[in-house]
């Protein structure tokens, strides 16, 4: 099972992290920001980019997250780099979560799934549009849309991560609203992940149906990791946005799993910083990520969760 491969990667590296590629164009150093002049240079160079982070951390990080937004924006030559980016990182070892946040109707999100989680036939073959281990997806339209990404998930062995408390300021406007009954919506979606995920347990005791948990919202990951026991925690936040490696740990179980955290823009940027001065982009990112890695440890072994 994928969470289970997932886990076994993050136990042999003692990492629960992720290293995020939203790579954007300003995240590159001068001599690439300079070929950037036609929507094809561009993603050449963060191509040459992500291939260059991929290969120095990939021996210390069990995962990439790989944001589809900032390949969007390029268009066409954008969504190659996606792929490319994608088909790079397994080729490397690493587990691929593609941050997509898919939904729809159920006959367009089996579009969807296919795309990512599962397989298109032409011609009597098949082929992998984006070939990915777990998808983000938003459940916010209810079961319809989340059904053709479950089935792929079983057929496939590939895992999704849907949204149950963003790491954004205001996800609490509408997250945080509580029903009659003094549950908020956050709480409820989260009991529709368990549910989705009951009858997809690996032998770690977590489901291919996992949740995404803000490191920036403690308090609401201390609930749900009470109440989703079998729920993988994708846990952005960390960093730039705000969250820090004591606040993250209620996201874990008492041995150390149950979480992965990504960081972007504090690894690709890294060696735009005074700490890591001197160090090329690649080499920074790999100095970044061990830096990290040790912050979490310690973070977790404080609180009794070491992994």
């Amino acid at each position: 099972m994928i969470t289970d491969t997932l886990i076994e990667k993050i136990r042999a590296t003692k990492n629960p992290t992720c290293v995020g590629l939203d790579t954007a164009i300003d995240y590159l150093p001068e001599n690439l920001q300079k070929r950037c002049k036609t929507p094809k240079d561009a993603a050449k160079a963060i191509v040459e980019f992500n291939f260059n982070v991929i290969d120095s951390i990939k021996d210390i990080v069990p995962s990439v997250k790989v944001q589809v937004a900032y390949y969007e924006m390029l268009g066409t030559h954008g969504m190659e780099a996606f792929y490319t980016t994608l088909c790079a990182a397994k080729a490397a070892g690493l587990v691929v979560i593609a941050d997509c946040k898919r939904n729809d109707i159920g006959s367009t999100a089996g579009c969807y799934s296919s795309a990512f989680l599962g397989k298109t036939k032409l011609a009597e073959k098949e082929f992998e549009a984006f070939p990915s281990d777990f998808l983000t997806v938003n459940a916010y339209l209810g079961v319809d849309g989340i059904e053709p990404f479950l089935k792929d998930c079983k057929e496939n062995d590939k895992g999704i991560f849907v949204l149950v408390k963003t790491s954004n300021p205001s996800s609490g406007q509408l997250q945080n609203r509580k029903f009659e009954n003094g549950e908020t919506l956050f709480e409820t979606m989260g009991a529709l992940v368990k549910e989705w995920g009951k009858d997809s347990i690996g032998k770690f005791g977590y489901s291919c149906v996992g949740a995404v948990v803000g490191a920036t919202h403690s308090d609401e990951a201390k609930i749900l990791r009470g109440k989703l026991p079998h729920t993988l925690f994708l846990i952005p936040g960390y960093g730039a946005q705000g969250g820090k490696a004591d606040d993250l740990t209620v996201c874990f179980d008492k041995n150390g799993n149950g979480g992965i955290v990504n960081n972007s823009r504090g690894i690709l940027c890294a060696y735009k910083t005074d700490k890591y001065k001197g160090l090329d982009y690649a080499a920074a990112a790999r100095a970044a990520s061990i830096d990290m890695q040790a912050d979490i440890a310690g973070a977790l072994k404080r609180a009794g969760k070491a992994l």
